[in-house]
């Protein structure tokens, strides 16, 4: 930056040659007397050092000479004055810059130091350079700092010391020496300038170092070039990048002030994918961020991220850290085909988790999908592999698979690919899209872990899964305010293979999101859950079509709350499809579940579809614990529903002789035939005089449950005999009668006719 030219100053003082009327005597300001009528000042034409100069005889204790023109003094403006002199006879003087600093309303700013460093005059004869720096701000080497009141100055020289001494001085000279402070001035300091050589061979990670320490808060600059990094760096300045780095992948980069991803892709060359991999890295390697802000910016991904691998040296990490503010987009590519591997193996339900005699078993990678044609429930993934005894271990048990079977194990990609975490805890993704595009599949959770948490992001279009589980990684995971989007939203219901995610542990808190026609929302796998004020939907526009389960519960005593969903064009199932010995045992039954304030509606579909199922996969289990209340149950455009709710007894029957701890109430009704409910109070009449009344509550008993209770029998007027007299008598109730077991018998003293209010119950309190 150079004032002279950019702006048009004009600094430089007229030379003596031209007269001395401009010329002062005293501070330079007008009025005052000028050097053009002093006796003691002559021009000198010939000098032989000087040429044209100006010679004066000292006669004052100071004696001045001031230029009367303003030059100006503006922010960010250094001037140097200077002039060559010399002495030619009598007392040696001593020579300084002096100035006179004005405000632009040219009153004079006091306070200021308005002269130079003396140099003393020693030899007659010799030529001397005097000199002093002049600014606004007060930095190192300015001479006279006159602050932000300043606008302008008379410069020029003060002679002091003795009198009767003669000089000459060739003209006065007044630059612009801004540059001067170029390094000070500038906000920047560039690694070049500290021994950066920048041709990707030599190793500069000791002049960023250098340069680092030197940028004291200012921006560090990597300018134009390719930088070898060998070690660890960790840059505590703001950085801009006009050149790149070039590290190993277990060399770590740490930018302190700029800890985004604009930043660190920047450093790699516009690489985002490289800049993301290196912030994780840092991420869990320093301490000073617990956060990664992407600023908006998308990661065009051709394959996987290996978050473990491009950290490199932890398994395992408890601190919390988040993920915010982007997108991960797959394009579609063969980086993202499905590895899929066929395997004989046997089963033995002493270790149910486990198949043994694999085929090659180190060929199938942790994280696998396991299908097979018969004993393996849904969302069962490969959590590790023995290569040497080839065996591989499963997240869930095989509900009674064949001793031998194949087995095919299917490796989806994901975007994001945790899986090589043995422990990773409190970590969470926010305000982050995976733009999948039906290329890759979203986010495979790490091994182990604890409270991993989504919240306030999108997965659109996700090939074969949104979040996958394959161990127990997803151990009191929260999916907060999220939207999953289908890739398979023009295919029919029963055609649909993608799921927005799965667990294997307890306490889920799946809350206010929204998930648009996959096969399933959500399989649970562990008990614990909190289902709160989601909406999903399933449908197709295929008239009287198939529903598929929204939400599947997988183990009888799921100790879960559904509470306050819109649960659309879907239903919820529950089994224990992830039971080694799924015929009940001895431990807990079908309990523990509540499904309240929900909003279940339906259009168009099957009548005979329902809105909750329950789908044992052994003999002998029964209700133990549920409460379905206050939902309401709306289905249009179709025949009714025949019922809300049943039973899958294509594998095993619901023993509805044990239900217990049972509440079905308080639900509203619309398009359905059978409004089911327990406790169910019916009115009874029999026109007919008869000893025996016989009650068929089948349309009112749920999950084919039984008549087990006659809570109370109230007459709703009189009860008479056949003489029309009428009786006071009470009957006593017997249960558990006719088809189903649905009906109850009052028997009565007498036959007698009238009708009476029937409260009963299906189950034991």
């Amino acid at each position: 930056m150079n004032q002279v030219i950019t702006d048009g100053l004009n600094l430089m003082p007229p030379a003596f040659s031209e007269g001395l009327g401009d010329w002062s005597r005293a501070d330079g300001t007008p009025g005052t007397d000028t050097w053009a009528t002093a006796p003691n000042a002559a021009i000198v034409t010939a000098d032989q050092d000087f040429g044209t100069c100006l010679e004066l005889l000292k006669t004052e204790s100071t004696t001045r000479l001031r230029y009367m023109g303003e030059t100006p003094v503006l922010p960010g403006l250094y001037l140097r004055v200077s002039a060559r002199v010399k002495a030619l006879s009598g007392t040696l003087p001593g020579v300084r810059v002096a100035g006179w600093a004005g405000r632009a309303n040219n009153s004079h700013v006091a306070g200021v130091v308005e002269t130079g460093p003396t140099t003393s005059l020693t030899t007659y004869g010799e030529v001397v350079t005097v000199s002093a720096i002049i600014g606004v701000g007060a930095r190192g080497g300015v001479d006279m700092a006159w602050g932000d009141e300043a606008a302008y100055g008379h410069f020029g020289l003060d002679l002091t010391g003795g009198n009767n001494g003669t000089i000459r001085i060739e003209s006065i000279r007044v630059e612009d020496i801004t540059h001067v402070f170029y390094r000070k001035l500038m906000d920047w300091v560039d690694v070049k300038d500290f021994g950066a050589v920048g041709d990707g061979v030599a190793d500069d990670i000791e002049a960023f170092t250098a340069a680092d320490a030197a940028a004291a808060g200012r921006e560090l600059l990597v300018s134009e070039g390719t930088y070898r990094i060998g070690a660890n760096l960790t840059i505590q300045s703001p950085v801009r990048f006009q050149g790149q780095l070039v590290m190993a992948d277990h060399v770590r980069l740490v930018l302190a002030e700029n800890f985004d991803l604009p930043s660190y892709s920047d450093a790699f060359g516009g690489d985002d994918v490289q800049g993301f991999r290196k912030a994780f890295q840092a991420m869990l390697n320093h301490g000073d961020h617990e956060s990664f802000d992407m600023k908006g910016r998308r990661i065009l991904l051709d394959g996987p991220i290996d978050m473990a691998a491009a950290v490199g040296n932890v398994v395992s990490y408890a601190n919390r850290r988040v993920i915010r503010n982007g997108q991960f987009s797959c394009v579609s590519g063969p980086g993202w085909a499905d590895t899929v591997l066929t395997r004989g193996a046997t089963w033995s339900a002493s270790s149910p988790r486990r198949l043994e005699n694999v085929t090659n078993a180190g060929s199938i990678a942790v994280g696998s999908l396991v299908t097979a044609a018969q004993g393996v429930g849904r969302e069962v993934y490969v959590r590790a592999v023995n290569a040497a005894q080839n065996r591989v271990f499963l997240s869930a048990p095989l509900s009674v698979p064949p001793s031998n079977q194949s087995y095919t194990f299917t490796r989806f990609k994901y975007a994001l690919d945790f899986i090589g975490f043995e422990n990773l805890q409190r970590f969470v993704i926010e305000d982050v899209e995976f733009l999948c595009a039906g290329a890759g599949s979203a986010v495979m959770l790490p091994l182990g872990g604890l409270a991993f948490h989504f919240k306030d992001c999108f997965f659109t279009g996700p090939k074969d899964r949104g979040i996958s589980s394959a161990d127990t990684g997803c151990a009191g995971m929260q999916i907060d305010r999220c939207q999953f989007l289908s890739n398979e939203q023009a295919l029919r219901v029963q055609d649909r293979t993608t799921i927005g995610f799965n667990a294997n542990s307890n306490d889920l808190k799946v809350r206010d999101n929204r998930a648009v026609r996959f096969r399933h929302f959500g399989v649970f796998g562990g008990s614990g859950n909190l289902i709160t004020g989601n909406h999903w939907f399933q449908g197709d526009a295929e008239p009287n079509g198939q529903i598929s389960a929204g939400i599947v519960l997988s183990n009888t005593n799921v100790k879960s709350t559904i509470f306050g969903n819109y649960i659309d064009n879907s239903y919820i199932e529950w089994g224990n499809e992830h039971d080694a010995a799924p015929e009940l045992a001895g431990e807990f039954s079908f309990g523990g579940l509540t499904i309240n304030g929900n909003i279940f509606t339906a259009n168009g579909i099957a009548n005979w579809s329902n809105f909750i199922v329950i789908r044992p996969y052994g003999p002998g289990h029964y209700i133990n614990g549920l409460s379905i209340a206050d939902n309401v149950f709306k289905h249009i455009n179709g025949a009714p529903l025949e019922a809300v709710d049943g039973v899958d007894d294509s594998i095993a029957p619901l023993d509805g002789s044990r239900t217990a701890n049972f509440l079905m109430t308080g639900n509203v009704y619309h398009g359905i035939i059978k409004n089911t409910q327990n406790p169910v109070t019916v009115k009874v009449t029999e026109n007919s005089d008869l000893n025996v009344w016989e009650a068929d509550l089948r349309d009112w008993l749920p999950f084919e449950t039984e008549a087990r209770v006659a809570v109370s029998v109230l007459p709703e007027g009189a009860v008479r005999s056949p003489a029309n007299v009428a009786v006071f008598t009470a009957p006593y109730a017997t249960t558990r009668h006719g088809v189903g077991r649905g009906s109850i018998r009052l028997n009565w003293s007498q036959p007698v006719h009238g009708s009476v209010q029937l409260t009963a119950r299906c189950d034991t309190v």
